[in-house]
């Protein structure tokens, strides 16, 4: 007792409790008492089952993170009514089940694998998104378990398995493709690594939108000349497809030539760079850059981006920058004016703002009115007005008025189109 109150005095560890000592915290330590012993890795298993069942969430948070907790304890706590302690669970038994060889740990493993398959059926995603995240890039994993993630109907569970996974073979890929009904999911497969002629033809196939703009930013995804000419067949009207079009390395200069025709000079310079043109092509760049500019092209009579971006920068910070002026600017199709507004009030580049609202997806458009602080009935007017999104894929108010998605969902929904930076 005199060594243990001098460690204490010091403020050193305490060391190893006895049994008696750690029953004496169950039943009568204070909550901070209680959370230490949920999380020492020498607390007694039946210490840890008591504590499972704290009326304190810290303190079975503690015990879901403790490996030494005993499974009856585990399977008890993927229950449990607090967002956190599931969580908690379900990061801890995702990175044990990979380390876990076959042979003499059968039955852990088996246990292991069984609270696994029941957190993967966690009613709420932000839960079985920490499985996803966990076990995107094991090998070691029942491929059950990743085929039933990878097929969630929740982006934020399902993407990190259909980007990572080597569980997913080709036929995995095309099946998934050929039955998706999840906005965004194609996307995901489209950045996979070294993604084959068959699947990348799929996800041509579909015409999906931000699954092609992926496809084509992928430098390892394989496209033949026949793939990419049907790309270009579709890309005049789709900016969000020019630039990594144009960046593409394995572009004939017959497809050189046809995308000169539709994308922007600044891009047509791009295509001027590189250092495998023929003469033929040189020229016909050249002869787009000085008809371009001769018509006008960068001097055109509306007022140039960022002078209104400016403008919109002092009306917000005049308090002029409302929803109800930029739901006027909507309404009078003002579209430069809506993506300054979004683009100050949601602290965001001008070029994030377009991709969000030219990639015809409802989640991310929704996303990026929330993240300007706007309400979910502008957000519905954004879809239809902006976005240009039909009626089928429009995402509607929940009750009313309240944006359909939670917070930390429209967060990732920025985060998956690469659209997060600090703050206005």
């Amino acid at each position: 007792m005199l060594k243990r109150l001098m460690r204490r005095l010091r403020g050193g560890p305490e060391g190893p409790l006895s049994y008696e000592e750690q029953r004496r915290r169950l039943e009568n330590g204070t909550p901070d008492a209680r959370r230490h012993l949920a999380g020492q890795g020498d607390t007694r298993p039946e210490i840890l089952y008591y504590l499972a069942e704290d009326e304190d969430a810290a303190v079975r948070r503690a015990v879901a993170a403790n490996p030494g907790t005993p499974h009856q304890a585990n399977q008890h706590l993927t229950g449990d009514v607090s967002e956190d302690v599931r969580r908690e669970l379900a990061r801890k038994v995702a990175r044990l089940l990979p380390n876990l060889p076959a042979g003499e740990q059968d039955r852990l493993r088996e246990r292991t694998i069984e609270l696994i398959e029941i957190m993967a059926q966690d009613q709420l995603a932000a839960v079985r998104r920490v499985l996803s995240e966990e076990l995107k890039s094991s090998r070691n994993v029942p491929k059950p378990i990743v085929e039933a993630l990878a097929r969630d109907l929740d982006l934020i569970v399902s993407a990190p398995i259909l980007e990572y996974s080597p569980l997913l073979s080709d036929s995995d890929l095309l099946e998934i493709i050929a039955t998706c009904q999840v906005e965004g999911a194609m996307a995901a497969i489209a950045r996979r690594n070294h993604l084959p002629d068959s699947v990348s033809e799929a996800i041509v196939a579909t015409l999906d939108i931000p699954a092609v703009a992926a496809l084509l930013a992928n430098p390892s995804a394989r496209l033949r000349e026949d793939v990419l000419d049907r790309i270009i067949d579709s890309a005049a009207s789709i900016d969000i497809w020019h630039q990594p079009l144009v960046l593409r390395t394995e572009l004939s200069m017959r497809a050189i030539r046809r995308i000169a025709g539709f994308v922007a000079s600044s891009l047509v310079d791009q295509l001027m760079s590189r250092n495998d043109l023929d003469e033929e092509t040189a020229a016909t760049l050249a002869r787009r850059v000085r008809e371009r500019v001769s018509a006008g092209e960068h001097e055109q009579a509306r007022q140039p981006f960022d002078e209104l971006l400016a403008e919109v920068a002092r009306m917000d910070r005049d308090g002029h920058l409302d929803e109800a002026e930029i739901e006027r600017a909507i309404d009078g199709g003002r579209r430069d004016f809506v993506i300054a507004a979004f683009c100050v009030r949601a602290g965001l580049r001008p070029a994030a703002v377009r991709q969000v609202l030219g990639c015809r997806l409802a989640k991310p458009v929704c996303a990026l009115v929330w993240r300007a602080g706007l309400s979910m009935r502008l957000a519905t007017k954004v879809q239809r007005q902006i976005a240009l999104i039909p009626q089928s894929g429009l995402l509607h108010a929940r009750g009313g008025t309240n944006y359909p998605l939670t917070p930390e969902e429209m967060t990732w929904h920025l985060e998956f189109f690469a659209l997060d930076e600090p703050g206005r």
